[in-house]
Protein backbone atom coordinates (compact mmCIF):
# COMPACT_ATOMS: atom_id res chain seq x y z
CA UNK A 1 0.00 0.00 0.00
CA UNK A 2 1.32 3.84 -1.11
CA UNK A 3 -0.64 6.06 1.50
CA UNK A 4 1.56 8.95 -0.68
CA UNK A 5 1.66 9.52 -4.05
CA UNK A 6 3.63 12.25 -6.37
CA UNK A 7 3.26 12.93 -9.96
CA UNK A 8 6.17 13.94 -12.49
CA UNK A 9 6.09 14.61 -16.16
CA UNK A 10 6.60 16.75 -19.15
CA UNK A 11 4.78 20.18 -19.67
CA UNK A 12 3.40 18.83 -23.21
CA UNK A 13 2.20 15.95 -23.21
CA UNK A 14 2.71 13.47 -26.63
CA UNK A 15 -0.16 12.31 -28.64
CA UNK A 16 0.52 8.90 -27.11
CA UNK A 17 -0.74 9.75 -23.65
CA UNK A 18 -3.42 7.83 -22.34
CA UNK A 19 -5.85 9.94 -19.96
CA UNK A 20 -7.55 7.06 -19.36
CA UNK A 21 -4.78 5.22 -18.46
CA UNK A 22 -3.70 7.91 -16.07
CA UNK A 23 -7.78 8.03 -14.43
CA UNK A 24 -7.02 4.00 -13.88
CA UNK A 25 -3.63 4.16 -12.25
CA UNK A 26 -4.74 6.68 -9.67
CA UNK A 27 -8.75 5.12 -9.24
CA UNK A 28 -6.30 1.85 -8.62
CA UNK A 29 -3.87 3.75 -6.07
CA UNK A 30 -6.98 4.73 -4.17
CA UNK A 31 -8.10 1.53 -4.29
CA UNK A 32 -5.01 0.23 -2.60
CA UNK A 33 -5.33 2.76 0.03
CA UNK A 34 -3.72 6.03 -1.53
CA UNK A 35 -4.44 9.24 0.75
CA UNK A 36 -2.49 11.95 -0.33
CA UNK A 37 -1.51 12.72 -3.88
CA UNK A 38 1.26 15.53 -4.75
CA UNK A 39 1.45 17.28 -7.45
CA UNK A 40 3.83 19.86 -8.36
CA UNK A 41 1.31 21.96 -10.21
CA UNK A 42 3.13 22.53 -14.05
CA UNK A 43 1.00 22.68 -17.31
CA UNK A 44 1.00 19.69 -19.06
CA UNK A 45 1.18 16.08 -16.84
CA UNK A 46 1.16 17.81 -13.34
CA UNK A 47 -2.42 19.88 -14.52
CA UNK A 48 -3.71 16.52 -15.97
CA UNK A 49 -3.07 14.46 -12.92
CA UNK A 50 -4.50 17.27 -10.39
CA UNK A 51 -7.98 17.34 -12.55
CA UNK A 52 -7.96 13.08 -12.56
CA UNK A 53 -7.73 13.12 -8.55
CA UNK A 54 -10.13 15.74 -8.13
CA UNK A 55 -12.81 13.63 -10.40
CA UNK A 56 -12.28 10.92 -7.33
CA UNK A 57 -12.22 13.29 -4.59
CA UNK A 58 -15.92 13.52 -4.38
CA UNK A 59 -16.13 9.70 -3.58
CA UNK A 60 -13.60 9.18 -2.38
CA UNK A 61 -11.86 10.47 1.41
CA UNK A 62 -8.52 11.52 -0.36
CA UNK A 63 -6.54 14.66 -0.31
CA UNK A 64 -4.78 16.62 -3.46
CA UNK A 65 -2.02 18.97 -1.91
CA UNK A 66 -0.66 21.36 -4.10
CA UNK A 67 3.68 21.56 -4.25
CA UNK A 68 4.28 25.36 -5.65
CA UNK A 69 7.90 26.04 -6.32
CA UNK A 70 7.33 29.56 -5.84
CA UNK A 71 4.32 32.51 -5.96
CA UNK A 72 3.26 33.25 -9.41
CA UNK A 73 3.99 30.23 -10.92
CA UNK A 74 1.19 30.16 -13.50
CA UNK A 75 1.93 33.62 -14.19
CA UNK A 76 3.24 32.46 -17.74
CA UNK A 77 0.51 30.26 -18.48
CA UNK A 78 -2.13 30.62 -21.65
CA UNK A 79 -5.10 32.35 -20.42
CA UNK A 80 -6.68 28.71 -20.41
CA UNK A 81 -4.26 26.93 -18.58
CA UNK A 82 -4.33 29.63 -15.57
CA UNK A 83 -8.23 29.05 -15.70
CA UNK A 84 -7.23 25.18 -14.62
CA UNK A 85 -4.61 25.85 -12.19
CA UNK A 86 -6.98 28.64 -10.32
CA UNK A 87 -9.93 25.94 -10.56
CA UNK A 88 -7.56 23.33 -9.51
CA UNK A 89 -6.08 25.36 -6.34
CA UNK A 90 -9.56 26.14 -5.13
CA UNK A 91 -10.14 22.18 -4.98
CA UNK A 92 -6.91 21.27 -2.77
CA UNK A 93 -6.87 20.34 0.36
CA UNK A 94 -3.58 21.79 1.15
CA UNK A 95 -1.28 24.29 -0.58
CA UNK A 96 1.86 23.64 -0.15
CA UNK A 97 4.34 27.35 -1.29
CA UNK A 98 7.65 26.06 -1.01
CA UNK A 99 9.31 30.00 -2.12
CA UNK A 100 7.97 33.66 -1.88
CA UNK A 101 9.94 34.53 -5.53
CA UNK A 102 10.92 32.49 -8.54
CA UNK A 103 14.77 31.49 -8.18
CA UNK A 104 16.99 28.92 -10.40
CA UNK A 105 16.58 25.36 -8.94
CA UNK A 106 13.23 26.15 -7.04
CA UNK A 107 11.43 23.99 -9.20
CA UNK A 108 14.05 21.47 -8.08
CA UNK A 109 13.46 22.01 -4.59
CA UNK A 110 9.67 21.08 -5.22
CA UNK A 111 10.29 18.42 -7.36
CA UNK A 112 12.83 16.91 -4.50
CA UNK A 113 9.80 17.77 -1.79
CA UNK A 114 7.44 15.64 -3.48
CA UNK A 115 9.75 12.44 -3.73
CA UNK A 116 10.63 13.21 -0.44
CA UNK A 117 7.50 13.02 0.74
CA UNK A 118 5.95 10.00 -1.22
CA UNK A 119 6.10 6.49 -1.38
CA UNK A 120 5.22 6.09 -5.02
CA UNK A 121 5.64 8.77 -8.45
CA UNK A 122 3.34 8.16 -11.13
CA UNK A 123 5.66 9.81 -14.25
CA UNK A 124 5.05 10.17 -17.73
CA UNK A 125 8.75 10.29 -19.17
CA UNK A 126 9.47 10.62 -22.75
CA UNK A 127 13.14 12.07 -22.47
CA UNK A 128 15.95 11.34 -20.65
CA UNK A 129 16.68 15.25 -19.32
CA UNK A 130 15.03 17.68 -18.03
CA UNK A 131 13.15 17.97 -14.86
CA UNK A 132 11.00 15.04 -15.29
CA UNK A 133 13.94 13.13 -15.97
CA UNK A 134 15.62 14.50 -12.62
CA UNK A 135 12.68 13.64 -10.47
CA UNK A 136 12.72 10.30 -11.95
CA UNK A 137 16.14 9.84 -10.84
CA UNK A 138 16.24 11.30 -7.66
CA UNK A 139 12.89 9.11 -6.38
CA UNK A 140 15.14 6.50 -7.97
CA UNK A 141 18.43 7.26 -5.56
CA UNK A 142 15.52 7.40 -2.95
CA UNK A 143 14.10 3.65 -3.25
CA UNK A 144 10.38 5.80 -4.39
CA UNK A 145 8.26 3.50 -6.21
CA UNK A 146 7.74 4.33 -10.13
CA UNK A 147 4.79 3.50 -11.90
CA UNK A 148 5.27 4.98 -15.40
CA UNK A 149 2.76 5.93 -18.24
Amino acid sequence: MYENCAFTGHRILEKDFDYNLLDKVILNLIKGGTKNFFCGMAMGFDLAAAESVLQYKKDYKINLIACIPCLGQEDSFSKKNKERYLKILENCSQKIVLSEEYYDGCMFVRDRYMVDNCNVLVTYQRRKSGGTSYTVNYAKSKGVNLIEL
